[in-house]
């Protein structure tokens, strides 16, 4: 079995088209093509079933899937710890974060990274804190950025805390709490809301907030992505609670202090398995050392 056979699978796997999979490798499809079937004639089963609309894994491709990926990780990685051994860091970067996060600027660090280290291709994928945490343990990111209650820890990743905030509530420019200096839980408690879905960190920490005041609150809308939330509330469809940090950065809203509001955690997760070189030249570059000592969690 050949490397390249492994990633050509991949490609297919992923794109449902050995069309669009060729693309991707650089390669002609007729090639790809004959690679794949090499490798399903040295395994002695069909990988994918063919049809003239649509390409899909048997039950032996989708058997095959994890440890290919697995094998092509490892090979990857092998390449960048040689390279990082002689000074050079390359090979590839996947790191998650949550919309909110603002205890670091990414976009500044992606920049600083790119600078110093032009040979890494980075992949950045947005999500829900718990997703993210998986995902690092199922070696799909390498590092991740998080916002928990603060009732809550990363479980099974090295982490470490960045910074602790305190929510606010954030209301259209027009609504009539827009020119209050603070509010308490049990005012905002008549309001109709717009958060993110029940169970996720995003709204637990409210939702956990408000039982502990003994009150309920009306969640009318419920938004997987922060920026839409933060246009529906703009729109007056209802307020929302958001980290002050990630808040005071928003345009067509305005936020009201929040007497008794609940506080969050940020935190950097990494893989229990070690960082990779480029995870540890782009958590040096946000000045992040390693995870360790009273801040680490397990």
């Amino acid at each position: 079995m050949e490397l390249q056979q492994v990633r050509y699978v991949l490609a297919v796997a992923e794109t449902n088209s050995f069309t669009r999979a060729a693309e991707r490798c650089l390669v002609v499809q007729s090639a790809l093509s004959h690679q794949i079937a090499r490798l399903e004639k040295e395994l002695g089963a069909r990988l994918f079933e063919r049809t003239s609309r649509r390409v899909r894994l048997t039950p032996a491709g989708a058997a095959f899937l994890p440890a290919a990926r697995q094998c092509l990780d490892a090979a990857e990685r092998a390449a960048a710890e040689v390279a990082a051994a002689v000074g050079e860091v390359r090979g590839r970067l996947a790191v998650g974060l949550i919309p909110s996060v603002a205890a670091v600027d990414i976009p500044g660090a992606l920049r600083d990274f790119r600078r110093r280290y032009p040979d890494v291709r980075v992949s950045l994928r947005v999500g829900a804190s718990e997703e993210l945490v998986e995902q690092v343990k199922e070696g799909a990111l390498e590092v991740a950025f998080l916002g928990l209650p603060i009732t809550a820890r990363p479980e099974g990743v090295d982490a470490r805390e960045l910074a602790r905030d305190r929510l606010v509530a954030v209301v259209a420019p027009d609504h009539p709490l827009a020119g209050e200096p603070a509010v308490d839980l049990r005012r905002l408690s008549s309001e109709v809301f717009v958060d993110m879905p029940a169970k996720t960190a995003g709204r637990v920490q409210s939702d956990q907030a408000f039982s502990a005041a003994g009150l309920g609150r009306d969640v009318a809308f419920e938004v997987t992505n922060a920026d839409f939330l933060v246009r529906m509330v703009g729109q007056g469809l209802g307020i929302a609670m958001l980290p002050s940090a990630y808040a005071s950065q928003l345009t067509g809203v305005t936020t009201v202090e929040v007497t008794d509001a609940p506080a969050r955690v940020e935190y950097v997760i990494c893989s229990r398995a070690g960082r990779t070189p480029a995870a540890t030249a782009f958590l040096d570059v946000l000045g992040i050392p390693a995870a360790s000592g009273p801040n680490a969690s397990g």
